[in-house]
């Protein structure tokens, strides 16, 4: 036998060098996609859904409110997803606004509600954390709107 005999070297090498090549492919492709595409993806649909949980909140406060105002004591639910685009977030009041609070600054918004002229103040916040309740009561000058956790509407 030859001592300088490599012919069974070179199928060896061309596995190893086809192997390290598909190795590479995935390494890159999976940097691009995890690096860019898809964060870039999950904040639009986070903002997406931001939007919709806003106007469905919104329109959820805004069937609370009873037009005809004499005795009035409202509690409703209102559903909110437990987070967006994998956090969680809170809904708050500025105003006649409800404004959502994200930790990502591309998610979040702001709408303004259509209430009555004898709604007085709209106070209060939601976290998703917790059950979300809308409470309308009568005050002196007019109604209230709050919005509250399900405990705190509880007590």
């Amino acid at each position: 036998m030859d001592r300088f005999d490599t012919r069974a070297v070179s199928p060896v090498v061309g596995k190893a060098m086809e192997a390290s090549i598909v190795v590479l492919y995935v390494g890159v492709l999976t940097a691009t996609l995890y690096g860019g595409v898809v964060p870039e993806y999950r904040t639009a649909a986070g903002a997406e859904v931001g939007e919709r949980v806003l106007a469905q909140s919104a329109e959820r406060v805004q069937q609370a409110v009873p037009t005809e105002t004499r005795a009035v004591r409202v509690r409703a639910e209102v559903s909110l997803p437990r987070t967006i685009r994998g956090e969680t977030y809170a809904i708050r009041t500025e105003n006649r606004t409800l404004v959502l609070d994200h930790p990502e600054d591309r998610v979040g918004g702001r709408v303004t509600l259509a209430l009555p002229e004898t709604v007085e103040s709209v106070a209060g916040e939601w976290s998703s954390r917790d059950p979300a309740v809308v409470a309308v009561r009568n005050s002196e000058e007019g109604l209230e709107v709050r919005l509250e956790s399900r405990e705190e509407a509880d007590s």
